[in-house]
């Protein structure tokens, strides 16, 4: 019998049963699996909007100057939310903080839909605006992988997380068709349609992350932490202010690298992706041609996001940014010396673009966590995060002048001065980070 049996038996008062252990690898694979789901779903949301969103704006602006706006709305949502989304989580963890910005991008779509019917080009931006929450909550869901993986997996966790994402961003595009056909029955603009798509993925994404998120992986691992260390990290008593994130992106060489190299590698990948619709346009191609390129792009993005996480664990955060910078020179070039409309180049292009991004940000994601805690961890994604997204958006709207004035080929070689930022930021962490096996786990 025991000791609290006994005492209950007696009739008194006796001491509480010990804590039941906590299967921290089991948890890990319970959130690898919620999250792999809800990534599938959010990516049907995101993609599906991306591959209509600068056509859209150009229906409803008469503007192909202006087209651009929306992605640039859209990118500076997910920057502006991403931060909000990460305040949240450091108060209620990871599983209330994504819930929430998927439920945020789900009323976006709603509001573009409206937009494209009643055609207003203000409503279209507010409602681009927030559907950048479901992105936001999308990417910020590879942090969630982090959480709780061993420090020397940490690249392949998170890439596992990335590469879910290939699930439903691969079809997003290709729903662009019969998103038109459904939104010409319902009364609505062929073009507002794939949003109708991206409701329903956030329906199901936040129903899968409400219900299987549990235990809250962020949460879980502060208490192991704390338990592993009293009183050092994982400690809420004097937990960091809102102000902590920004003091270690500033102060930290690792952490400051890995934003930078984080952000301009989404800046060469937003600025290019979102004009070429309309490039592809001006050589009259079709919805679906279009669609088609944009998911080649996006498998680019994440379908070998896993290898880049396991090269990643094995050789080093810094040379797999460095090789991610040359490939998106090289899809520069292809791209850029692309005629309108469709062709080889420009598809191998598109996907080499999302090759390169894919390893830019893995790396860089991996950067950030290793020289992070669990303390510290969701306000320093969240603040790099929305660094990465302001810097995307600012290369969103130059993107439309760009491609307006000068042209499509001319926003490579803008594009190509910020690729090989990328190679220096590498430079930077190669100075700044442990040799491959031997990650920090915090200061």
């Amino acid at each position: 019998m025991s000791a609290p049996q006994a005492a209950a038996a007696a009739g008194r008062p006796g001491p509480p049963d010990p804590p039941r252990p906590v299967d921290v690898a089991a948890a890990q694979r319970r959130t690898l699996g919620t999250l792999v789901t809800t990534q599938a779903f959010g990516g049907i949301g995101v993609s599906a909007a991306v591959s209509v969103n600068a056509l859209l704006a150009k229906d409803v602006s008469g503007s192909e100057q202006l087209a651009g706006l929306a992605q640039t709305a859209q990118t500076f949502g997910a920057a502006l939310v991403t931060f909000l989304i990460a305040r949240l989580m450091d108060a209620r963890g990871r599983r209330i903080g994504l819930a929430t910005g998927y439920a945020v991008g789900g009323l976006g779509a709603v509001i573009s839909t409206a937009a494209g019917a009643v055609r207003s080009f203000p409503l279209l931006l507010l409602g681009a605006t927030l559907v950048g929450a479901m992105a936001a909550a999308n990417q910020q869901s590879r942090y969630a992988a982090t959480d709780l993986a061993p420090a020397d997996r940490r690249g392949r966790h998170l890439s596992l997380v990335v590469w879910a994402t290939t699930i439903g961003s691969v079809a997003g595009p290709n729903l662009t068709g019969p998103g038109g056909a459904l939104a010409s029955r319902l009364g609505l603009p062929p073009l507002a349609g794939p949003y109708l798509f991206t409701a329903a993925g956030v329906v199901l994404a936040v129903t899968v992350m409400l219900v299987r998120l549990r235990p809250d992986p962020l949460l879980l691992a502060r208490a192991v932490a704390a338990a592993d260390a009293p009183g050092r990290d994982g400690a809420r008593t004097a937990g960091p202010t809102h102000t902590s994130g920004w003091a270690i992106v500033r102060h930290d060489p690792a952490v400051r690298a890995g934003a930078l190299g984080m952000a301009l590698s989404y800046a060469v990948m937003v600025s290019v992706m979102v004009m070429t619709p309309i490039h592809m346009d001006h050589g009259h191609a079709s919805l679906e041609v279009i669609g088609l390129v944009i998911s080649v792009h996006i498998l680019g993005m994440y379908a070998f996001a896993p290898l880049v996480g396991m090269a990643v664990d094995r050789w080093g955060c810094p040379g797999v940014l460095a090789a991610g910078g040359l490939v998106l020179l090289a899809s520069l070039v292809l791209a850029g010396l692309s005629p309108a409309g469709a062709s080889w180049a420009l598809g191998v292009g598109l996907f080499l673009l999302g090759v390169g991004w894919s390893m830019g940000n893995v790396a860089s994601s991996t950067l950030v966590t290793s020289a992070t805690t669990p303390t510290t961890r969701p306000l320093v994604q969240g603040v790099t995060d929305l660094l990465t997204g302001i810097t995307a958006a600012v290369g969103g709207a130059v993107a439309g002048f760009v491609v307006g004035g000068p042209g499509f080929a001319a926003l490579t070689l803008f594009a190509g001065l910020l690729a090989f930022g990328v190679v220096a930021a590498s430079v930077a962490a190669r100075r700044h980070t442990v040799p491959p096996g031997a990650l920090r786990d915090g200061r």
